[in-house]
C-alpha cells in the first residue's frame, strides 16, 4: 500500500481567528475524502488579537514550525495581503530550504492595493515565485498575478461552500422580502456606510425595510451613523456572528448585500447564494464572475444612489428575488460546492 502524502496546512486558527481564510482551512480539516487520501495536519500560524499578540504569536509559531515541522511532503500555506504575505514568506523560504513542495494559497481582497503601495515589491514577487503552485481565487486574480508578478505557476481554485451545513438557512422570500443582510467586517472597505446612507434614502418608500449588519470592525461608528439618521428601527447592528447566528440571520433575510470597494471572491456572497438569496454587490474583484443579471444586481462601488435603487428594486419585485435565489443555488451546487473545491485541491496535491 502506497504511503499517504503528508500535508501541512498553514494559516489562521480555525477556532481562534475570524474570516474566510480560517473557514477554508477548517473545511479542509473536516473533509472526509481529502483526509482519506492524504495525511493532513493543520498548523495555526496566526490568531486574532492586538498587534502585540499577533506579532508574538506569529514569531513563536514560526520558531516552533522551524524546529518541529520538517517532515511533510507538501506545505499548503494560506496568505493574505500586507503583514500576512511577509510572515508567510518565512514559511515558504523554510520549506524550500528543506527542498519541500509549497502551495501558496492567496486570499485577501486588497492584494493588488497592498502590492502597489509596498516599498518591497521585489520581496513580494520573490515569495510568490518561490512556491511550486500559487492558488488564486478567480480567473481575474490569476490574470493579474501572472501579468504583474510574472508567474507561471498560478492556478485557479474558487472558494467552496458546504451546502449541506447551509441548508437550514434556505427560506421563502415572502416571509421577509424587505429584510436584507450584510455579512462582513463593518467599515468603509465593505461599503457599510454607503449601505446605511442608501437605506436612509429609501426608508420613507419602504418604511418596514430592515437590514442586519453582522460583523466586527467599526461598530461604534456604524451605531453613530444609524442614530444620526434615525434608523434604529431599520438597521440592526449584530456584531460578529458565529456560524449558528449566521444561519439564523440568513434564514430571516431575502437578499445579501455587500457593497465593497475591493474584494477577491467573498465567502459571504457564496454563502448567501448557497442559501438561495439574491445578491446586491459591486463590480470589484471576482464578484462579476459569479453575479450576473439573472442572480443579482451589481453597482459601482461608492454609488449610493444606485445602491438605494437596487434595494428598492428587490423590495418591490419579489419574483426577481425568487428567480435570483433559484439561479444562485444551482450555480453554487454546480461550481462552488465544497466537494468541487476539494476535488481540485486533491488534483494539485497528487501532482506535486
Amino acid at each position: 500500500m502506497t504511503e499517504k502524502k503528508r500535508i501541512l496546512v498553514v494559516g489562521p486558527s480555525p477556532t481562534k481567528s475570524k474570516g474566510g481564510m480560517a473557514t477554508v482551512i477548517e473545511e479542509i480539516s473536516k473533509d472526509k475524502i481529502l483526509n482519506e487520501q492524504y495525511d493532513i495536519e493543520i498548523y495555526e500560524s496566526y490568531v486574532d488579537g492586538n498587534k502585540l499578540t499577533v506579532l508574538a504569536y506569529s514569531i513563536w509559531s514560526f520558531l516552533r514550525f522551524y524546529i518541529t515541522k520538517r517532515s511533510y511532503d507538501i506545505y499548503h500555506i494560506h496568505t493574505a495581503s500586507y503583514g500576512s504575505t511577509f510572515r508567510k514568506g518565512w514559511y515558504v523560504n523554510a520549506a524550500k530550504k528543506w527542498k519541500k513542495k509549497v502551495i501558496l494559497h492567496v486570499h485577501g481582497a486588497e492584494y493588488m492595493e497592498f502590492y502597489n503601495k509596498s516599498n518591497n515589491k521585489k520581496k513580494i514577487c520573490s515569495i510568490l515565485n518561490s512556491a511550486d503552485k500559487v492558488i488564486a481565487l478567480s480567473d481575474e486574480w490569476k490574470y493579474k498575478f501572472d501579468k504583474i508578478f510574472g508567474l507561471n505557476n498560478c492556478i485557479v481554485i474558487e472558494n467552496g461552500i458546504d451546502t449541506e451545513r447551509l441548508k437550514p438557512a434556505v427560506s421563502n422570500y415572502k416571509d421577509h422580502q424587505h429584510t436584507f443582510l450584510a455579512l462582513g467586517r463593518l467599515g468603509k472597505r465593505k461599503g457599510t456606510y454607503d449601505l446605511i446612507n442608501a437605506i436612509s434614502q429609501i426608508r420613507y418608500d419602504v418604511p418596514d425595510i430592515l437590514c442586519y449588519l453582522a460583523g466586527d470592525g467599526e461598530i461604534e461608528k456604524c451605531e453613530e451613523l444609524v442614530k444620526e439618521n434615525k434608523l434604529e428601527n431599520n438597521i440592526l447592528i449584530i456584531g460578529w456572528a458565529d456560524f449558528k447566528k449566521k444561519l439564523e440571520l440568513l434564514k430571516k433575510s431575502s437578499v445579501l448585500v455587500l457593497p465593497s470597494y475591493n474584494e477577491g471572491l467573498p465567502m459571504a456572497i457564496l454563502e448567501g447564494m448557497a442559501c438561495g438569496k439574491a445578491i446586491i454587490s459591486t463590480t470589484v474583484g471576482a464578484i462579476p464572475e459569479v453575479v450576473k443579471e439573472d442572480n443579482g444586481i451589481l453597482i459601482e462601488p461608492g454609488n449610493i444612489k444606485a445602491l438605494a435603487n437596487a434595494l428598492l428594486k428587490y423590495c418591490e419585485d419579489g419574483n426577481a428575488i425568487e428567480n435570483a435565489g433559484i439561479a444562485n443555488r444551482n450555480l453554487i451546487n454546480q461550481n462552488f460546492s465544497m466537494d468541487v473545491m476539494h476535488q481540485k485541491l486533491s488534483v494539485v496535491y497528487s501532482e506535486l
